[in-house]
């Protein structure tokens, strides 16, 4: 089956969009089969502003409305002390969400962007999707990220070299209570370093310090910016340490 039968078969979908190159081409994909998707996108604490903004540049571009669902969601307790699990709570508690406001818009079809080389194995979120009967149409046409990437370049999206990013709360070491002056201080911190040139990083929290993982190509990059990286992130973080782990 290809994402053309997919959307033949099922012409009316709602879709979990977060703006990453996967499901911005899904959406693409589901607008050039004639479907009928109604784009969603969740805001919490865990979204940094950039994403947001390309999601609205996105739908922006090829003439859709998203429509944006906004949620507390440090509220729910046993998601806010981080578990080893917690992803699987955070994904049940978005899409339940989703779930509920789409049918009252008249959909009951559920998509997201999960793609053929995400191990499922090692992403409990994966199990909240088939828990709410999630469909994931690039999974289930075998398209992997470099075909995706590929087929996002060729059609003109602008995300088909967007690096994967995963949500700030996975800046917070597991078992540790996640605070949002602590998401706030990771993202203030991702943007000045983004500023600087650097791409696909990470500034994860570490006793109280950032502890900021880049590519090793970025190394040197790094060393040779180290007083301006420390006098960026002076106002959030004391202490920087360049993990020699690749992110």
């Amino acid at each position: 089956m290809d994402l053309k039968e997919f959307f033949e078969n099922n012409p009316k979908a709602a879709l979990g969009f977060s703006g990453g190159v996967d499901s911005a081409y899904l959406l693409y994909a589901a607008i050039k089969y004639g479907a009928d998707i109604q784009p969603y996108y969740i805001k919490t604490a865990f979204q940094p502003e950039f994403e947001y903004n390309d999601v609205a540049a996105f739908a922006e571009k090829i003439g859709v409305s998203v429509k944006v669902i906004e949620h507390d969601i440090l509220s729910e307790n046993i998601i806010r002390t981080n578990p080893p699990n917690r992803c699987y709570y955070c994904k049940k508690s978005l899409f339940t969400l989703l779930k509920a406001q789409a049918e009252k818009d008249g959909y009951t079809l559920i998509i997201d962007g999960t793609n053929a080389s995400d191990d499922i194995s090692d992403r409990p979120g994966m199990k909240a999707l088939a828990e709410l009967a999630v469909r994931s149409p690039l999974r289930e046409c075998g398209h992997t990220k470099d075909k995706i990437r590929e087929l996002s370049r060729e059609a003109g999206l602008f995300t088909w070299d967007k690096p994967a990013y995963a949500c700030l709360a996975t800046r917070i070491p597991t078992g540790i209570a996640i605070e949002e002056t602590d998401l706030e201080r990771v993202e203030k911190a991702e943007n000045i370093l983004m500023s600087m040139g650097f791409s696909d990083f990470r500034v994860r929290l570490f006793h109280d310090s950032a502890r900021l993982q880049v590519k090793e190509e970025q190394f040197q990059k790094a060393a040779d910016l180290r007083a301006e990286i420390l006098s960026g992130l002076k106002p959030y973080f004391d202490t920087v340490f360049l993990d020699m782990n690749t992110r």
